[in-house]
């Protein structure tokens, strides 16, 4: 260990003829670092170095300009400091104009971090102002709200921002009393729509008494009414804004329902590959508001939908008012609780909590290798533990291996997540997943493993829900010698809700790069004498490089190709400017470094206007199989992390890095690295730096 030490549909437009037709002027109720820019910047700071934010007064916003040229102009507004910044909703009023404009985004800053937490994206050009709501959760530190536009070089192109409203609560709430209603769209219908009734302005044929929050006539609140409809059975959605994250607790709202003949009025929540499910539907008739309470139990991000569809086109309405939403579950209920990683194993420590049921000898056994250039190691961090059937029967022996998990509640849904690796011989029977009751009877096969490559790490997930309890069990068959193949399993987890939508936040967390959509910000350094390359797949070079990538095995990483270099050449990747921090933060990322030829890969921490310092190095070839490396440091100056590879002495010198991760605090597993084999020949994978 070293140390070191140093110092829609319901667009804009309409939002703000409502604005000023019936809300008048904008009065800001947000809490610090809300701005309608009426007279200057409230106390944002803009970045005057990659291009200015310009206040027009006269339209009371500010927008940064595209040029004609070459030039990508990058301008950021920095808030005032947010103290104690709790369960909020920033609402932004934006446009962004021209062919192709660049991008407008907004982070969240803690202080003492190096990384900005991205909340929110756009790219897409409107002829209108658009109306964003964004959910920042449950952070007490010191924090800023960073907007940043990126304009693209073109005079036609402009990103302006109107208005930034900071409110306690979150973002699903909503009165509909300010101009913006709280990010609400109705999804257009050329006939159908949810309407804005009450206030100043009584032009609309529904006339209700008075609103719910202030029961008077000049309250708001949102409506359909039926003698829009054209033909039956036409429906009418207003959709909330999208969370942020997962969220779990009591909604509540206040309705009324008018009709001649039957009204359907349901309310849903909706993921964002367009998944619908049902909290609460009803057809009476409600001539007051009524107050209805539901619980929301969802694993993912999702946005509500109000949904109204008439059976007739006379006397018919439905209001909606006042949206609110608690953590707490309605009526004191108690959620059922159950957290599916008890099923998660990595076997580094053993075999968790599943089990086999035989009473001869063992069909899946647990390995760890130590790292070499012939047989792969595990998938968590190359050095660990891995099960492998077939191994002590050989491909004589007919055999079945049963790997049981733990038992699962019923009523979830679970994404199943694993990696899996063949050697030489595959059958269909080589690795399948089914699901069995509490008795162990089986109730159903979910997955059969598919036409794969040998001797490499392949994620494969699967979603699955039953109505009883069950367990997730692994089995391999052999039945002969031409039907059998050694197949091995690690990394295996099982979370709540569907694969393709992740719980918690879908955005991707920052200091995160596996390469899969692009390079993350990393650049070739021009003082070099050769460049990384990404690629898929394995290498073009035989007996080097890896086959395929550490995340998925089907994914992207960056290499360089020792064919394309002379000996003694290096090849240098650059981290974006990362800013300094207090406290410790560690590095951690896998690399491949197979080949009789292969050289070295250095990783330095690089200082503007100082010495580059070695944080991490190899040299030659460590194994065929993704290593795990972890860098522990602290830099309190602005920095860049640097990966260096050196070509060997032949073409076999290909050299790989995949998975890179930054993250607050100590590294976790310098125990588990130092532990796995203390007497490896290969030097410790792990580093604390002061810097």
């Amino acid at each position: 260990m070293h140390s070191l030490h140093c110092g829609a549909a319901m667009t804009p437009l309409i939002l703000l003829l409502l604005h000023v037709q019936q809300f008048g002027s904008v009065e800001m109720r947000g809490s610090k670092g809300s701005c309608d820019f009426e007279k200057d910047l409230c106390g944002y700071e803009s970045d005057l170095l990659f291009g200015p934010w310009m206040v027009n007064l006269q339209g009371r916003y500010v927008h940064i300009e595209g040029s004609p040229g070459n030039i990508q102009k990058v301008g950021t507004l920095s808030s005032p400091e947010l103290h104690s910044l709790g369960e909020s909703c920033v609402r932004l009023v934006y446009q962004i104009t021209g062919s192709d404009p660049g991008r407008l985004n907004m982070y969240f800053r803690p202080e003492g971090n190096s990384f900005d937490f991205l909340l929110w994206s756009a790219s897409d050009p409107s002829d209108s102002w658009k109306i964003a709501s964004i959910g920042v959760k449950n952070v007490a530190e010191k924090s800023k709200i960073i907007l940043e536009g990126i304009v693209n070089p073109d005079p036609m192109a402009s990103i302006a921002v109107f208005e930034i409203n900071i409110t306690p609560g979150y973002c699903i709430e909503c009165n509909f009393e300010e101009n913006h209603l709280c990010g609400y769209n109705n999804r257009w219908n050329p006939n159908l729509n949810w309407l804005v009734g009450g206030g100043s302005v009584r032009d609309s044929p529904l006339l209700l008494p008075t609103d719910h929050t202030f029961d008077t006539e000049q309250g708001h609140y949102m409506y359909v009414d039926s003698i829009y409809a054209m033909r039956l059975h036409e429906v009418a959605q207003l959709m909330s804004p999208m969370t942020i994250s997962v969220l779990s607790g009591c909604l509540s709202f206040h309705y009324q329902l008018e009709q001649k003949y039957s009204t359907l009025f349901v309310v849903y929540t909706k993921d964002r590959i367009g998944h619908y499910e049902e909290l609460w539907r009803s057809n009476q008739s409600m001539h007051t508001w009524n107050l209805v309470k539901v619980n929301i139990k969802a694993s993912h991000p999702f946005q509500l939908v109000f949904e109204v569809a008439f059976s007739s086109m006379i006397e018919g309405y439905v209001a909606l008012d006042d949206i609110s939403f608690s953590p707490q579950f309605c009526n004191n209920e108690t959620a059922l609780f159950f957290d599916p990683s008890v099923a998660n194993c990595n076997f580094d420590q053993g075999l968790c909590k599943y089990t086999q049921n035989h009473i001869d000898d063992t069909k899946w056994t647990r390995l760890i290798r130590k790292p070499n250039p012939f047989r792969f190691g595990d998938h968590t961090s190359g050095t660990g533990g891995f099960l492998l059937s077939n191994v002590k029967f050989g491909y004589h022996q007919e055999y079945v291996a049963h790997l049981i998990g733990p038992l699962l509640l019923a009523n979830f849904q679970y994404c199943l997540q694993f990696f899996y690796a063949l050697n030489h011989f595959i059958s269909e029977d080589a690795l399948a997943v089914y699901i069995y009751d509490e008795m162990d009877q089986v109730l159903e096969k979910i997955w059969t493993i598919p036409k794969s490559p040998t001797g490499m790490w392949i994620q494969a997930e699967v979603n699955f829900q039953r109505l009883e309890p069950a367990k997730i069990v692994f089995v391999s068959v052999c039945n002969s010698f031409w039907n059998c193949g050694k197949v091995a399993l690690d990394d295996i987890v099982v979370s709540q809700g569907d694969c393709q939508i992740p719980g918690g936040s879908w955005l991707a967390a920052p200091g995160k790069c596996n390469f899969d959509k692009d390079n993350c910000g990393f650049i070739q350094d021009r003082n070099d004498r050769s460049n990384w390359h990404r690629r898929t797949g394995s290498t073009p070079t035989s007996f080097t490089g890896p086959k395929g990538d550490h995340t998925t095995g089907v994914g992207h990483y960056m290499y360089i190709e020792a064919s394309h270099m002379r000996h003694g050449f290096n090849a240098r990747l650059l981290s974006w400017h990362l800013r300094g921090f207090t406290g410790k933060q560690c590095l951690t990322f896998f690399y491949h470094m197979y080949g009789v030829g292969t050289g070295s890969l250095n990783v330095y921490l690089k200082k503007e206007n100082a010495p580059e310092i070695l944080v991490w190095k190899r040299r030659g070839e460590q194994s065929i199989s993704w290593m795990k490396a972890s860098i522990e440091y602290q830099c309190e100056h602005r920095h860049q992390i640097v990966f260096e590879a050196i070509r060997g002495r032949s073409i076999n010198s290909d050299i790989a890095i995949d998975d890179i991760l930054f993250q607050n605090g100590p590294c976790q597993d310098s125990e588990e690295s130092k532990a796995l084999h203390p007497d490896s020949p290969n030097e410790q994978n792990w580093y604390s730096i002061y810097i």
